[in-house]
């Protein structure tokens, strides 16, 4: 089982060895609707056989006696084998349609929590635009592997079995023919998907980087349009599209080299003389030589369903192949649900810390101070020096590469991940809010807080009067990101949110910095104020924060250039003073 920040436990586990592995586990899961699939296949082809039958028979009744009672019964149970036909057929298309659905529900459902169980080193590296193409479009392509992909070629695979079942009883030798053309068609077959597996992955993979494309221009618009360069992007799209399209086309040229349709005329013409040259022995009657040609006819359906049905297989296993490759990519850290739950004290103590984002670079290095709980603790330094990274680590959202951090006494590899990240909140520069209301979006990380509560957060973080000029208050829905918001606004909002959560341990990485001064002030009381029995810390360049700190982190290059309290710290450390005469 892949390692995981996040997991939801399942009473069955897919088969993730390879793509078929995959979908087959997933499928199997509803074997009355697979069963109903193959039994109305079969009855289908099965069904399809009987018409040359009994038109044959028809054809002898006519040219031989001219009973129209045996010819009425003829046509009756031609008749009856077709409304049972197409009654299999119902039930083998229904359950071809409940069989894809619910694959693509499940395959869906388990990306989508694989993709919540990886850590940030694995979404760092994956672009947007194809994760969104693989988690919409691949799993669609899914659905359609089984309907109807699979649909179509287990019933063109009855189409071919019912007449080497129906043929020996007209006679053996009828047989010769069908199974020439079966063997050479096996082998062509084979050809054609060998041919066309690369091709279809081709064309999934333009296809997402297409996705990326897009993603990219829609989520950098402003920055395009800031900079006049609508063009060069519009040409960058057109060429992600036109890599597409040679891919699709590709696939396209091969679909159409399906030899087995020219094979279907040499069937149908040697079937024709072989049974001509039997009716000429004597060996067979002429409503047999009809039959037989009609069930030659059979041949066509696998061989033009084919060239779709097998098409959309090999589209699917293709995209299955991209799905489940990030489902199976590895994760680093482990939502270690048998690790330390209790609560926190707020103490933080880095130990010889070092830390890499590429595993070549470090971003920290022998890092090493401590905060008693309750402290407050300023951490500054130059842009670049590694302030945020701390952050990150605090809370697990990246792993130590050396050395260790204990919060409250215990390695944060030790602790139970969600109850480490319940009780420690980050409010960042960039804050993300989401496409709801603005009282689900600050009790976003307290879901069963009530209105009261939200209120008094938003009056804590100095939200409540700009909430309440909008029409619909708490209420009003902003847009994704919070885009409708100034960025003070958005700030405050994020405050609030960390506020109604209540952490232990609450960080604060330059939240202020969108907020005018006059606001500042209140919110700088309202920090100190929700600083009371919790430990802070704070990473910023306002100097009116930093004074007011117990414990003060100079960090430069990724190292700790020196610890201590304001004025120990400007009478001692070069650094230290280099930061404020920046910022003086």
């Amino acid at each position: 089982m892949t390692i995981a920040e996040f997991s939801i436990s399942r009473n069955w586990q897919s088969d993730r060895r390879s793509p078929g592995r995959w979908l087959w586990s997933h499928a199997m899961r509803h074997k009355i609707y697979l069963l109903g699939v193959i039994i109305g296949a079969f009855g289908n082809g099965m069904g399809a056989g009987l018409i040359p039958i009994f038109i044959g028979r028809g054809f002898d009744i006519i040219t031989k006696t001219g009973d129209v009672k045996a010819l009425g019964t003829t046509a009756l149970l031609l008749i009856g084998s077709q409304l049972v036909r197409g009654v299999l057929m119902l039930m083998r298309n229904f359950s071809s349609e409940v069989v894809g659905q619910r694959v693509e529900r499940d395959t869906r459902d388990e990306l989508y929590l694989s993709l919540i169980g990886k850590n940030m080193s694995f979404h760092d590296m994956q672009s947007t635009g194809d994760l969104m193409a693989r988690a919409t479009n691949d799993v669609r392509e899914i659905n359609l592997l089984f309907n109807p992909g699979i649909n179509l070629v287990i019933g063109s695979i009855n189409f071919m079995i019912a007449p080497f079942i129906l043929v020996p009883s007209i006679h053996p030798q009828l047989l010769i023919v069908p199974i020439g053309y079966a063997l050479v068609y096996g082998f062509l077959l084979k050809a054609y998907l060998d041919s066309l597996r690369p091709a279809t992955e081709a064309e999934r993979k333009t296809f997402g980087e297409l996705n990326t494309t897009l993603a990219e221009a829609i989520d950098g618009v402003e920055t395009i349009k800031g900079a006049a360069q609508e063009v060069k992007e519009t040409a960058r799209f057109d060429a992600a599209l036109k890599n597409w399209r040679n891919a699709f086309v590709r696939q396209g040229d091969i679909e159409a080299k399906f030899y087995p349709l020219l094979l279907l005329g040499l069937l149908q013409a040697a079937g024709l003389f072989h049974s001509l040259l039997l009716f000429r022995w004597g060996m067979i009657g002429l409503g047999d030589v009809v039959a037989f040609n009609g069930m030659l006819t059979m041949f066509g359906f696998p061989t033009f369903a084919a060239q779709f049905a097998y098409s959309r297989v090999s589209t699917g296993i293709s995209s299955a192949h991209r799905v489940l490759n990030l489902i199976n990519a590895e994760t680093t850290l482990d939502q270690n649900t048998a690790g330390f739950d209790g609560e926190m004290d707020g103490s933080i103590t880095f130990e010889d810390v070092t830390f890499s984002y590429n595993g070549e670079v470090n971003s920290l290095a022998g890092v090493s101070f401590t905060v008693q709980p309750g402290q407050t603790v300023a951490i500054v330094g130059q842009t670049g020096a590694g302030k945020s990274t701390i952050a990150k680590l605090i809370n697990r959202t990246y792993d130590v590469s050396g050395g260790s951090i204990v919060i409250g006494g215990v390695d944060v590899r030790d602790w139970n991940l969600e109850s480490l990240r319940r009780q420690i909140s980050i409010i960042e520069q960039d804050i993300y809010l989401f496409s709801r209301t603005i009282a689900e979006n600050i009790a976003f990380g307290a879901p069963a807080a009530t209105r009261e509560e939200i209120i008094t957060a938003a009056k804590a973080a100095q939200a409540h009067d700009f909430i309440m000029s909008f029409r619909d208050g708490y209420d009003t829905v902003i847009g994704q990101r919070g885009v409708t918001l100034s960025g003070g606004q958005r700030q405050r909002l994020a405050l609030a949110r960390a506020f109604l959560t209540d952490p232990r341990i609450l960080i604060l990485d330059d939240s202020t910095s969108a907020i005018d001064s006059a606001t500042e002030d209140k919110i700088q009381r309202a920090i100190e104020q929700a600083s009371r029995g919790r430990t802070t810390m704070l990473i910023t360049h306002r100097l009116s924060q930093i004074r007011w700190a117990d414990v003060i982190v100079v960090l430069r290059k990724g190292h700790v250039a020196m610890v201590g309290n304001h004025d120990t710290l400007f009478r001692e450390s070069e650094a230290y003073r280099n930061i404020f005469a920046r910022y003086e």
